[in-house]
């Protein structure tokens, strides 16, 4: 009901093609339906907004299309990083699940155009205007960052965004323009963590989630940091009993970075709350859709998606889909699923540009029976986790033997699998209790 001809923030309120959920939630709704004509549309809108001329040349408003221009006096709302940045995001988010390199390349005029505005709008590389995390969760009423130094946000999604441009620029065959915007992106990483990163207390800013989180996410952690980096952000996950503090733009990272981390523990225990703030709290509330704010506040509207996040956990944590098309062909589909302790079972199926997938699992005893579909002519990237790989079988079969296995690779306390198309079950040990258990739910099953 938020995609009605564009992607609007509520159907009922404002009306309003808000940008910044373009992107976020991409990872989410590109899993749950076929957005790609949706998003080519807004696209289209967001081109046609675009300023030409002047010191705004190449600035991409908040909104597409403008209906309203919010001018001088609440120009906040008008022009933000993070919402500006879907010209660069959204088109690379359906590139990698629709490999339509055509679509791409339309829009790498926009692209470049947007960031090259944003290196006008940068001190020292330091991007500091803006929205930030709109409607975190810290003293007060919900609106601009609380939780968040305002330049943070900001330079972490430029450099998002020149990592994308990096990526477009090569597949267009543009060489020196990707080694340009790489070295770009390195300079900006490079301020951002001499900026923001305490070293001596693994901590980004003031630590909050979101903090954590991008970072940690967007691959700008310096190396050998992660698992502090990562630790400091359960550590404030748990400090609030397993709520999130995160808003807008920065739930979609604290996402992304325990689902990256293997920490689908911590996530499984966000999602279970029922008090506020929380997904469970808005449906004692009454909610039959997303509120705008987390604590399912009256005031605020009843029918938003900008935090709508945990949706892509389901696909991609619990039951572990991964499609890339921006990757070679043999490494495109991967099926990673997540079994944390206290989930019996979960059945997810992904319709996909290259066909169904379908990725399930449910335990039985002191094992884990795992069904997968690998659609025709592809093949797939299976990763289990066991503390016994010698003993992992597929098909009833061991593994190293088992038709359509194209190679096996064992470590300590996972089996890493690469499959041809077809339909396997594969019976392994279960892996190890999560660090911290979580309390027993049924199952979980997404159509």
């Amino acid at each position: 009901n938020n995609a009605v001809s564009l992607f609007t923030d509520c159907p009922h309120r404002e009306k309003l093609g808000w940008l910044e959920e373009t992107h976020l939630m991409a990872p989410s709704m590109l899993y749950d339906f076929d957005f790609s004509g949706l998003y080519a549309a807004t696209a289209r809108n967001i081109a046609d907004t675009q300023r030409t001329g002047g010191e705004q040349d190449g600035m991409v408003p908040e909104i597409a299309p403008q209906y309203v221009v919010f001018g001088p006096k609440y120009g906040v709302f008008d022009d933000s990083p993070e919402w500006g940045s879907a010209a660069v995001l959204a088109p690379w988010y359906v590139y990698e699940r629709t490999g339509d390199l055509a679509f791409l390349r339309q829009q790498y005029d926009v692209m470049r155009r947007y960031v090259a505005y944003l290196s006008t709008r940068a001190s020292a590389d330091i991007i500091a205007y803006g929205l930030g995390d709109w409607y975190d969760i810290g003293p007060g009423a919900p609106g601009f960052s609380k939780l968040t130094t305002m330049g943070l946000t900001a330079t972490a999604t430029d450099y998002q965004d020149l990592r994308v441009l990096e990526r477009t620029a090569a597949l267009l065959g543009l060489k020196d323009e990707s080694a340009h915007y790489s070295q770009q992106a390195d300079r900006v990483r490079d301020a951002f963590n001499a900026r923001f990163f305490d070293a001596a207390q693994h901590l980004y800013d003031k630590g909050s989630q979101t903090a954590q989180a991008m970072p940690l996410a967007l691959g700008m952690v310096p190396a050998g940091e992660r698992a502090a980096v990562l630790e400091a952000l359960v550590r404030d996950i748990r400090s609030h009993q397993n709520h999130v503090t995160a808003g807008d733009i920065g739930f979609h990272y604290v996402v992304d970075a325990l689902i990256q981390g293997g920490r689908s523990d911590v996530l499984l225990d966000m999602l279970q709350r029922t008090d506020a703030p929380s997904y469970g709290y808005q449906l004692q509330q009454g909610a039959t859709s997303l509120t705008e704010a987390w604590d399912a506040n009256p005031a605020s509207s009843q029918d938003h998606f900008m935090l709508g996040d945990g949706e892509e956990w389901f696909y991609r944590g619990l039951g572990g889909i991964r499609v890339d098309r921006a990757l070679p062909p043999a490494q495109q589909i991967a099926l990673r699923p997540a079994v944390p302790a206290g989930v019996e079972w979960v059945r997810t199926r992904y319709l996909t540009s290259l066909g169904p997938i379908e990725s399930d699992w449910r335990r039985n005893g002191s094992q884990v029976v795992y069904d997968f579909s690998v659609p025709v002519n592809s093949t797939a990237s299976i990763e289990i986790q066991t503390p016994n790989p010698q003993t992992v079988t597929i098909n009833s079969k061991a593994a190293s033997i088992a038709q359509g296995v194209l190679s096996l690779r064992e470590s300590l306390r996972s089996l890493r699998i690469e499959v041809s198309s077809s339909s396997y079950r594969i019976v392994a040990p279960a892996p190890d209790a999560s660090p911290i258990p979580s309390s027993r739910i049924s199952g979980l099953q997404i159509p």
